[in-house]
């Protein structure tokens, strides 16, 4: 059976793409990518309709790559949520101006994590 929703997980650490994906996998089609550059490149082919997106990258960072997305042909539509360890009200507020639906902090908790993702396509 086609899964419905498909979900881009962009992160520079392989534990932590490890843990959204064995999260995500069983009812969405997941890729990754370890990098904002990755990210761009693969989200043009992919056309995700969700990206989990991590703030600290090499080269360009979480919120470069959230502007450059919302600017690409075809992703303005694309739900993006960030994912990181950068929690102060600040950190929140630079990842909302640069196009975020949500943001999450880490370390996340799954079920916090399955949820806004859930919601994110209702």
């Amino acid at each position: 059976m086609a899964k419905e929703h498909r979900i881009l997980i962009v992160d520079d650490h392989p534990i932590n793409i490890l843990l959204m994906e064995e999260l995500l996998d069983d009812a969405y089609e997941v890729a990754t990518a370890t990098s904002g550059e990755e990210a761009m490149t693969l989200a043009a082919d992919f056309v995700p309709d969700l990206i989990l997106l991590d703030v600290m990258m090499p080269g360009i960072d979480g919120y470069e790559t959230c502007r450059r997305l919302r600017a690409a042909p075809g992703l303005g539509p694309t739900k993006i949520i960030f994912v990181s360890a950068k929690s102060r009200s600040e950190d929140l507020a630079q990842g909302y101006a640069a196009g975020a639906d949500d943001y999450i902090t880490k370390p996340f908790e799954n079920g916090n994590l399955l949820r806004k993702v859930n919601d994110s396509f209702a």
